[in-house]
């Protein structure tokens, strides 16, 4: 009842009676009442005016499964919500629903996660209270050859929610870092599981930094969040909805071709690693060479001294010739 009480109040442009809300829910008045409480305890301002009802005035940075499904505004992204305030990782969790049949756009969300990983392996700081750690289910009928480029569809999400909700310039360090004045603010992790023909599922994971308000000596040089960069806090339900927004749409045009012909385009705007001297880390034989956006298979095209070549994300990391981007 709290997801559709929340809902009721953001939905309404004042005041909603006691009595509405007690017909529009099928409960009593005092059953509305009990829940009003739990929310002004969990932070919630809400206003209650004798002959008006109650009126919504504020909300915490609240992470629940609750506070998100009220404001869901999406088709499928998120139809289904798990939250958890700790969680060993949420790309874990979001493979053993997989596993167990979970539906195509089951949104995994944790306020904290134990073990948290990125790319390689390696691990990613979950603090409790300031990040973002989410996971998203996919069941794609795209080949699987073709899946690596949902990471790139999933960058641009993140980047164009940031954008979009806090007004900050968000970009993308190719393949899927999301950057801000040239410090790092997110990660994404993409897993599947295939056949040889077809994919079982895919889980995109994204760290997003926050409300962090530093960072260990070793990363503080290439990492940043976006209290530090905003100066304010942000609230994290609402920039978490504000990225699934933005998915569906690319995800919706990706699915229609196969590849990112149709937001490529848009992919290079947002490409902070466009027109500049990158240096591509092969094993095989590191060279350098100036990035001219991607390919529609989301490959980046370098312009080396030998050409043009061009760049597979599963297969090598690039880095700026003077730093990280």
């Amino acid at each position: 009842m709290k997801t559709e009480l929340l809902a009721a109040l953001r939905n309404s442009d004042g005041y909603v009676s006691g009595q509405e809300l007690c017909e529009t829910l099928g409960v009593s008045r005092t059953a509305v009442w009990k829940v009003m409480q739990k929310l002004k305890a969990e932070g919630y301002e809400i206003e209650a005016v004798s002959n008006k009802g109650y009126r919504l005035i504020s909300s915490p940075d609240v992470l629940s499964a609750e506070e998100l499904e009220s404001i869901r505004k999406t088709s499928w992204a998120g139809q289904k919500i798990v939250y958890y305030d700790v969680t060993d990782s949420t790309n874990v969790q979001a493979k053993r629903i997989a596993e167990e049949g979970g539906m195509h756009g089951t949104l995994v969300v944790a306020d904290r996660q134990e073990s948290g990983k990125g790319r390689r392996g390696r691990g990613w700081d979950s603090p409790k209270n300031t990040g973002i750690f989410m996971t998203m289910l996919l069941r794609p009928t795209v080949k699987p050859d073709e899946a690596s480029m949902l990471t790139l569809v999933a960058a641009m999400a993140v980047a164009k929610g940031i954008r979009l909700y806090t007004g900050l310039p968000a970009g993308v360090k190719w393949p899927n870092d999301i950057v801000i004045n040239g410090k790092k603010v997110c990660g994404i992790l993409t897993e599947m599981n295939t056949e040889i023909e077809y994919i079982n599922y895919v889980v995109i994971g994204i760290g997003i930094n926050v409300l962090n308000q530093s960072f260990p000596d070793e990363i503080k040089d290439v990492a940043t969040s976006l209290l530090l960069e905003k100066g304010e806090p942000v609230k994290r339900a609402g920039l978490i909805e504000a990225i699934w927004e933005q998915f569906e749409i690319y995800y919706d045009k990706f699915c229609s071709k196969g590849n990112l012909s149709e937001i490529k385009e848009e992919y290079n705007s947002l490409l902070v690693n466009l027109d500049r001297q990158v240096r591509v880390l092969d094993p095989r034989e590191p060279y350098e060479g100036t990035a001219r956006g991607i390919t529609d298979g989301g490959e980046l095209i370098v312009e080396a001294e030998d050409g043009i070549r061009l760049v597979s994300s599963g297969e090598v990391s690039v880095r700026g010739i003077y730093g990280y981007v």
